[in-house]
């Protein structure tokens, strides 16, 4: 199946720095960006706008001068069935449902986890893939457990996510930093600025696997699922995706696409 995605690309330079430092900011497109034009703006109906955040592996990524991942594979199979062209923004986490509300981005998908709290603002497509929320320390703390955290505990969260909204909720705002990406808040951890760092499973076992003397805990602090998130006033759209995602989860082309990226254990 032909792939047709245009990779709005960032500097090289991010992609060199993807797992050791993060950049960024709460404005919908990063700085010494150019904003790019809404689907209003550009006025094509045959193009499909993805809007996500390419700092969270294996779902989504830059390499070279390609954006890769999990997400970017099922979305380009999407974009195909649906005869529409792919059209990547890459934007901060925390900015991608605001856009998708004003029609700026047509759907977001980002490892995005259905919450109560966002229903509010966007629909939610089926879930196409599942997560966890884990917990990276330094090798030797005196954390041994997701037990061992309390509102004492200095956590590192990306900021949006839902290692964010869990966290605060369980330990108090005072207890969080939030960091623009997880590469900011696991270089934080690599120079005692927290203690631990929330954040899914997979791209933690990237952090982990780039920089020594980190460990991830055997108890996960969280379960839950992924999907795709659409205007509310777009049902059209969501329903075709839906359907699109039910052909590629018949067809075993997720289960694929997903272990192409992560290895079975």
């Amino acid at each position: 199946m032909k792939k047709r995605i245009l990779s709005l690309m960032m500097a090289v330079a991010f992609a060199t720095t993807l797992l050791f430092a993060g950049c960024g900011s709460n404005e919908d497109t990063k700085d010494g960006e150019t904003p790019l034009e809404s689907k209003e703006e550009s006025g094509s109906d045959e193009t499909l706008v993805m809007a996500t955040n390419a700092t969270f592996p294996p779902y989504e990524y830059v390499e070279g001068n390609d954006y890769l991942g999990i997400d970017v594979e099922i979305a380009g199979e999407i974009a195909d069935m649906l005869d529409m062209e792919l059209e990547i923004q890459d934007v901060e986490f925390d900015s991608i449902i605001a856009g998708v509300q004003t029609g700026k981005y047509d759907m977001g998908m980002a490892g995005m986890t259905v919450t109560d709290e966002r229903k509010q603002s966007v629909n939610f497509t089926d879930t196409y893939a599942s997560g966890i929320q884990s917990v990276i320390v330094a090798e030797g703390s005196g954390i041994a457990s997701v037990d061992d955290i309390s509102s004492e505990t200095r956590v590192g969260v990306q900021q949006g996510t839902t290692g964010d909204i869990y966290a605060s909720d369980d330990y108090g705002d005072e207890a969080i930093t939030r960091f623009k990406t997880g590469a900011d808040a696991v270089q934080a951890l690599l120079t005692n600025k927290v203690d631990c760092v929330i954040i899914d499973n997979e791209p933690a076992k990237a952090f982990v696997s780039a920089n020594e003397g980190l460990t991830i805990l055997d108890t996960s602090y969280a379960e839950e699922d992924y999907a795709i998130c659409v205007a509310k006033d777009n049902e059209e759209l969501l329903n075709k995706i839906n359907d699109a995602l039910s052909e590629l989860k018949s067809s075993g082309k997720i289960d694929e696409i997903v272990s192409k990226y992560i290895s079975a254990e």
